[in-house]
C-alpha cells in the first residue's frame, strides 16, 4: 500500500507539470521554475552534505559552470538552448572530478572553505574573459532559433523534470546499496573502510553526481532568464538559500528539501509581498527564522513531525532481518589459509 501511494503521488505530480501550462499565466509559471530549480539545487547539496557528510560552500561553482557552457555552446555553434542544459551539466561534473582529488583533502570546515574558494577562482576567471561577456555578463542570442511562443512552457517543463528527477534520483541512490555504503562513510569513515566499503569512490561519485544536478539547474534557470552574468551565476546565495532549505526541513531527509522549499518561497512573498521587507531586513528576517527553527527542531521540521506523528514519506531507511532468519542463515567457517592461529 505504501509503494502504491508513493506511485499515485508520483503519477499525480507527473500530470499537474504536465497541464499546469495550460492555465497558469507566465508569471505564474515562471515562479514555479524558480521553485523547482531551488528544489533541485537544495536536493543536490543535501545529497552531498547530508547522505556524505561533506557540506559545501562552494556549489554556486557548478551552477555558473552550468550556465556559462549552455550559453557558449548555444551561441557559438547555434544550436538549441534545450539541448544545451545536459551538457551544461556534464561539464559542471567534469570541473567537479578535476578538482576532487585537491577538495578531498581537506576535511570538515576545510574542505567547506576549499569549495568556496574554488568557486571564487572559476568566477574571477570567467570575468576576465571576453568571450564569455566579461564582468557585464552576456545575453542567450540562440533564443531566436526556438519557438518564442512555447519557450517559457518548454522551460517550465525542463525546469519541472529536473526538480522532480533530483528527488527521485537521491531516492533511488539512497534506496541502492551505494547509498547504504555513503551513509556508513558519512557516520564512520574508519568503521566503513573496515567493512570494505571504497570511502573515496563513494564521495567522488556523490560529489560529481551532485555538481551534474547543479549544473543542469544552472543550465535551466539562466536560460529562463536569458542572461547570464558572473555575478548572479557564481552568486553565494544559490548555496546560502539551498543551506536555508535544507536545515529547516531537514538535513539527510528526501522530505526536508520538499518541506524547506515551500516554507522558503512561502516566507519569502510574506516578507517581501506582505510586510515590504527587502535588502537586510529581508536577510535578517529569514535568519531570525532560520535560528528560531533550529532550536525549537534541530532534525528540521520534518524531523519533528516523524518523531510526532510517525510519518514515513520517502524514507529510506533499512530494517534489520528477523531474527528467525539470520538463526537459519549458513555459518562459513575460515579455511585453513586465511586461519589465524
Amino acid at each position: 500500500m505504501r509503494r502504491l501511494s508513493m506511485l499515485c503521488l508520483w503519477l499525480l505530480a507527473a500530470l499537474a507539470v504536465a497541464l499546469l501550462p495550460r492555465w497558469a499565466d507566465g508569471g505564474t509559471l515562471g515562479l514555479c521554475s524558480e521553485v523547482l530549480l531551488t528544489l533541485a539545487v537544495a536536493q543536490m547539496w543535501n545529497l552531498l552534505a547530508g547522505y556524505a557528510g561533506l557540506v559545501s560552500m562552494g556549489h554556486q561553482a557548478f551552477v555558473g559552470v552550468g550556465a556559462y557552457l549552455l550559453f557558449v555552446l548555444s551561441d557559438r555553434f547555434g544550436l538549441s538552448p534545450y539541448w544545451m542544459v545536459p551538457l551544461g551539466g556534464l561539464g559542471a561534473a567534469l570541473l567537479a572530478a578535476l578538482v576532487a582529488p585537491l577538495m578531498f583533502r581537506l576535511r570538515e570546515a576545510y574542505f567547506s572553505i576549499g569549495m568556496w574558494v574554488l568557486a571564487e577562482i572559476v568566477r574571477l576567471l570567467v570575468s576576465k574573459l571576453p568571450l564569455l561577456g566579461g564582468e557585464s555578463g552576456a545575453p542567450l542570442q540562440s533564443v531566436r532559433l526556438v519557438d518564442s511562443d512555447s519557450f517559457q512552457q518548454i522551460s517550465f517543463w525542463i525546469a519541472a523534470a529536473l526538480g522532480l528527477l533530483s528527488v527521485a534520483g537521491v531516492w533511488a541512490l539512497m534506496r541502492a546499496p551505494f547509498g547504504l555504503g555513503l551513509m556508513a562513510v558519512r557516520d564512520n569513515e574508519l568503521a566503513a573502510a573496515s567493512i570494505g566499503i571504497r570511502v573515496g569512490r563513494n564521495r567522488l561519485l556523490a560529489f560529481v553526481l551532485s555538481a551534474l544536478g547543479c549544473g543542469m539547474a544552472g543550465a535551466a534557470y539562466f536560460m529562463g532568464t536569458l542572461f547570464v552574468s558572473p555575478d548572479s551565476a557564481f552568486d553565494i546565495n544559490w548555496v546560502v538559500t539551498a543551506m536555508f532549505i535544507v536545515i529547516i526541513g531537514g538535513i539527510g531527509t528526501l522530505e526536508g528539501p520538499l518541506l524547506g522549499c515551500a516554507i522558503y518561497f512561502g516566507l519569502r512573498e510574506v516578507f517581501g509581498s506582505v510586510l515590504g521587507l527587502s535588502g537586510g531586513w529581508f536577510l535578517m528576517a529569514m535568519g531570525c527564522v532560520a535560528v528560531a527553527l533550529m532550536l525549537l527542531a534541530p532534525r528540521g521540521l520534518w524531523g519533528l513531525l516523524q518523531r510526532r506523528f510517525g510519518w514515513q514519506g520517502l524514507s529510506v531507511r533499512r530494517h534489520p532481518p528477523a531474527a528467525e532468519a539470520v538463526a537459519a542463515a549458513p555459518v562459513l567457517s575460515p579455511s585453513p589459509e586465511r586461519s589465524l592461529s
